[in-house]
């Protein structure tokens, strides 16, 4: 039998995010740069006759195998657009935090998609993958190619890769779920503080000239999400306070928020520190690209 294939699934983390406004068909237009972090859930894939996930790992028991897991989503999607696909059983080792605002779900479905398209030899230009990975959630497509990239519309307008600098990061989640779809509901027109992104985000950026350019941003899901989960306000404050820390923000929807800092050493000491301090908290020091 072929040895297994393997595929990193990223943290997705939004390092600005402007909501645009509500569409007729109830989503939210927005505007957000996203990098991607250096920590992952992992995935592998062996030929077989059925589609099949087992999941292990920390968050395991909330992501769930059944049918509203996003790898088996996306791999229907893919099947449905690719006659005779090869399939098989999927076992992912999910160590990312879930409905945190990391896009791992999504990231999930993307590493899927991926080792779908390395199992039956797909481009990984062919339409049929991104009109699977935009048919699963409006977060794959992105995660589709991880890199850095400005997102609009609902996710599917995607910018060309954007060469940042290495960001130096912590990861901190309070451990309290926060549904997307209840965020953007508490999010009201003439609210947001976000700035549209201009073009100089898509030339390269020394570090300091970035966290310039970043620091004039906002995500204008902070307010509504702390209004339904009152623990990111604390984990915005605690990163706040941290000695070296350049900025301090939530990623995406929540609960998840990031502090940027000057070196991997110092990320790692202000980890240290938080977790040190917060038991109950998942702490993560990375980078972010």
């Amino acid at each position: 039998m072929p040895a297994p294939l393997v595929e990193n699934a990223p943290a997705k983390v939004n390092l600005t995010l402007r909501v645009i406004g509500r569409r007729s068909d109830g989503y939210h237009d927005i505007e957000s740069l996203v990098a991607f972090a250096d920590f992952s859930d992992g995935l592998t894939f062996s030929r077989g006759d059925e589609l099949k996930l087992a999941v292990r790992g920390p968050g395991a028991a909330q992501a769930g195998e059944g049918d509203d897991n996003l790898v088996l989503k996306a791999a229907r999607a893919l099947v449905a657009r690719w006659p005779n696909l090869t399939v098989g059983a999927f076992h992912l080792d999910k160590r990312l935090p879930v409905a945190a605002g990391l896009g791992g779900g999504s990231a999930d479905a993307a590493a899927a998609l991926r080792l779908l398209a390395r199992a039956n030899k797909i481009a990984r230009s062919d339409p049929a993958l991104r009109a699977a990975a935009e048919a699963t959630g409006a977060d794959v497509p992105v995660c589709l190619d991880p890199r850095a990239r400005i997102m609009r519309g609902i996710g599917e307008i995607l910018s060309k890769p954007i060469a940042l600098p290495a960001l130096p990061a912590v990861l901190v989640n309070p451990g309290v779920a926060v549904a997307t779809k209840a965020v953007f509901a508490g999010w009201k027109p003439g609210t947001g503080l976000g700035a549209p992104l201009d073009d100089g985000f898509a030339k390269p950026l020394d570090r300091d000239r970035l966290l310039r350019q970043l620091a004039a941003q906002t995500n204008d899901l902070e307010r509504p999400a702390m209004a339904l989960a009152p623990a990111i306000a604390e984990v915005l404050a605690a990163l706040r306070s941290l000695a070296g820390c350049k900025l301090a923000r939530m990623s995406g929807s929540g609960a998840t928020c990031f502090a940027l800092f000057e070196t991997l050493g110092a990320a790692g000491a202000a980890a240290k520190t938080v977790a040190g301090k917060y038991r109950q908290w998942w702490v993560q020091p990375t980078t972010l690209r």
